[in-house]
């Protein structure tokens, strides 16, 4: 019975990440009527900034989003920091700083809600059609909790496609069980970080599964991947620069003509581009020109980028709050080695990564658990793993030890950060500093049951 418990993921790697989905989403509408946030909002941070765009799109036929601001925000004209809803812009919009791309990911269900809430208002029933009501801001974090879902299911495919069903599915298990994906999956899923985890992976997916095929398919699906994940969030249109490395290595391994290679970039660029295209209308809406910075110019600093601080600081550091990213990292050597042209496109969207990261002036990444905006780089950091797991071939009792420890480890955090952020100050310390980040996990939990079985 245990072995048949200790295999269980690798024999049906889907069933299980689909029935973690569904934990989490039982976990997170358990936590809207458990744990309600003021006001009646559930979208809080740079959730909001997404949702108002889909508010206003579906509801009011414009972008036009001051009201959606005053009324979620309960606004009444005077509060600090809020001068800028009532801001306009060149085109006299009000100015939005977050991509567009979730927003429309979250559609399907939203629009599904709204036509049930109509269909209701029909038969009488009084159930609200405005956009507001909890029920349409929850579609935003089931909708990112079936992104997140669907992309730890298609990094899974991806390292299937190069390592053994065992090492594929308890690298992604362990890695959305241990890293920052984990909180962005089940805690804070309105966040864009969940949508990228589904673009990014099915960039990586489609990679591996069309890797050795030439000629503009691949090309234009590749372009269309990237723009897709750019759409979710602007600093994925790295992805362009693995695909021109592709189209360099089929010209010197595999003779491409180098006509051919610039014909396949530039339907890349193309296709991408046409993805794209939603965020470069929003942009014409709200700014009168297709490319911005809405955060503007000092958002990034490129000559000064906090290149070791954004992975060993106490600060949201990746590899000091989730270490597992560390040895996941170790793998890309093996990647490399059993497909060269995987492995060095991996590596140079990593690196990429770590430097547009580390670039951000508040590269620590605001409130976060961990170093979330590397949750882009899932699929890749589970390739790394599973090619570490595949080369070490551990019996299963063995494999399943490890990543319990690695899985605890990092949940213990969790419960640690998720504490300190409900007001349980007292008990739980913020994860910063040697003793906060290190030790004090192993604390919390005494001292969290001591203080509610207390009389």
């Amino acid at each position: 019975m245990i072995g048949l418990l200790l295999t269980l993921p690798e024999r049906h790697a889907a069933r299980v990440i689909a029935a973690l989905g569904l934990l989490f989403a039982l976990a997170y509408s358990a936590s809207l009527i458990v744990i309600p946030k003021p006001g009646g909002r559930i979208l809080l941070g740079d959730a909001l900034h997404h949702y108002v765009q889909l508010r206003s799109a579906v509801f009011d036929g414009d972008l036009h989003f001051r009201n959606e601001y005053v009324r979620m925000y309960g606004l009444r004209g005077g509060e600090p920091g809020t001068a800028w809803v009532f801001e306009d812009t060149d085109t006299g919009h009000v100015r939005n700083l977050m991509p567009v791309g979730p927003a429309l990911l979250w559609a399907p269900l939203f629009l599904l809600v709204t036509a049930g809430a109509a269909l209701g208002n029909l038969v009488g029933l009084p159930w609200p059609l405005d956009g507001y009501a909890r029920v349409y801001q929850a579609t935003a974090g089931w909708s990112g909790i079936a992104a997140a879902t669907a992309g730890a299911w298609l990094s899974c495919r991806a390292s299937a496609l190069l390592f053994s069903r065992r090492a594929a599915a308890w690298s992604v298990i362990v890695l959305w069980l241990s890293s920052s994906a984990l909180y962005y999956s089940v805690i804070s899923p309105t966040y864009s970080h969940a949508a990228s985890l589904l673009a990014t992976s099915g960039f990586w997916y489609a990679w591996v599964r069309t890797n050795g095929a030439g000629g503009l398919q691949r090309s234009a699906l590749l372009g269309g991947l990237a723009g897709f994940s750019a759409l979710m969030r602007w600093q994925d249109v790295i992805l362009f620069a693995p695909i021109a490395v592709d189209l360099l290595w089929a010209v010197r391994r595999y003779g491409l003509s180098p006509r051919r290679a610039v014909a396949g970039g530039l339907v890349s660029l193309a296709v991408g581009a046409a993805v794209f295209a939603p965020q470069m209308i929003v942009w014409m809406v709200l700014y009168g020109r297709p490319l911005a910075l809405p955060q503007g110019a000092g958002f990034m600093r490129w000559t000064e980028p906090a290149l070791l601080q954004v992975l060993f600081s106490d600060w949201h550091g990746l590899l000091t709050w989730t270490p597992v990213c560390a040895i996941a990292m170790a793998g890309l050597v093996l990647l490399a080695r059993r497909d060269p042209r995987t492995g060095a496109a991996a590596t140079l969207f990593l690196v990429l990564s770590w430097y547009v990261n580390a670039a951000v002036a508040d590269w620590w990444a605001g409130e976060a658990f961990g170093s979330r905006r590397f949750v882009s780089c899932f699929p890749v950091f589970a390739l790394g793993l599973a090619a570490l797991i595949d080369r070490w071939k551990p019996a299963p009792g063995r494999l399943a030890l490890a990543s319990s420890v690695i899985v605890g480890h990092t949940f213990l955090l969790l419960v640690q950060y998720q504490a300190f952020m409900h007001g349980l100050r007292e008990v739980a310390p913020y994860p910063r500093g040697a003793y906060n980040l290190w030790l004090a996990r192993f604390v919390v939990p005494f001292d969290l049951a001591r203080d509610w079985f207390a009389p």
